[in-house]
């Protein structure tokens, strides 16, 4: 797969650290990567680094550090819960050296909830109220307990419900390049058949980033080319050429519709 050029690349960026040994082991399967990656991309911030962590204090205080000074947005996921495995708060305030403690609004807002509930508002819940000094608060409309931005960190749920509530109050304030564009071209040829092909029409076509995708399926085997970038054109015009390819290779294209699974 290419890439567009650095001095194309849509910027700002962004990456997730997933924050969980429950993840590693194979326990519970991560689904806010897709997610978050299909929302960031509408606004023209593309993912450009996922990493898997355990639930250790100088993992993830690494991984924060390391992270937030490579890209413009670092999200977290996972972690803020009422037990004692749940670090990825005192980790987050530790690798901004702040201090952290229960926040006011948070008490508030995690009172308000389960005053209309049938469970208390104990000390170990009382734990998803601490937030580290300066952050901001970022809604939770599902179950109160929020997640917090600290310079360009966006601590949020492990749970995918709560991560994409989340999610909406963060996108609408994001800075991005736009959107990014994609179409996707399908046909039955072998990757390395058209592996060439593509090499030349990436050259050619240096704004735009162009990826081959094989698939096994109830079909057959397909294989999926996609081309990205923020210009409509252009994005157009290399997508032509794939075709172009597919047909002098012997292959039918299909030109997928927008959404479309490919």
């Amino acid at each position: 797969m290419t890439e567009p050029s650095d001095a194309s690349r849509p910027e700002p960026t962004a990456a997730l650290l997933i924050v969980g040994d429950e993840i590693l082991s194979g326990r519970t399967r991560d689904a806010n990567l897709q997610h978050l990656a299909e929302r960031l991309q509408t606004v023209g911030v593309p993912v450009v680094e996922a990493r898997v962590i355990p639930d250790r204090a100088e993992t993830v205080i690494a991984a924060v550090r390391e992270l937030s000074s490579r890209v413009d947005y670092l999200f977290t996921s996972g972690g803020i819960g009422p037990t004692h495995d749940d670090i990825t708060a005192d980790c987050v305030a530790a690798a901004f050296e702040r201090a952290i403690d229960v926040h006011p609004e948070a008490r508030a807002r995690l009172e308000r909830h389960y005053a209309e509930s049938e469970h208390a508002l104990n000390e170990a819940r009382l734990r998803m109220a601490r937030i580290p000094d300066g952050a901001e608060l970022i809604d939770n409309p599902v179950s109160a307990a929020p997640g917090f931005r600290l310079e360009n960190v966006y601590v949020m749920a492990g749970v995918p419900r709560i991560m994409a509530a989340m999610l909406d109050q963060v996108i609408p304030t994001l800075k991005g390049g736009g959107p990014l564009l994609a179409e996707t071209v399908r046909c039955n040829l072998p990757e390395g058949e058209a592996a060439e092909g593509l090499r030349r029409i990436a050259e050619e076509n240096p704004t735009v980033g162009v990826g081959s995708y094989p698939k096994y399926g109830s079909g057959g085997f397909q294989l999926s080319i996609v081309v990205r970038g923020r210009d409509a054109k252009a994005v157009e015009a290399a997508a032509q050429d794939v075709e172009t390819l597919v047909r002098e290779l012997g292959g039918q294209p299909e030109r997928l519709a927008p959404g479309e699974p490919a």
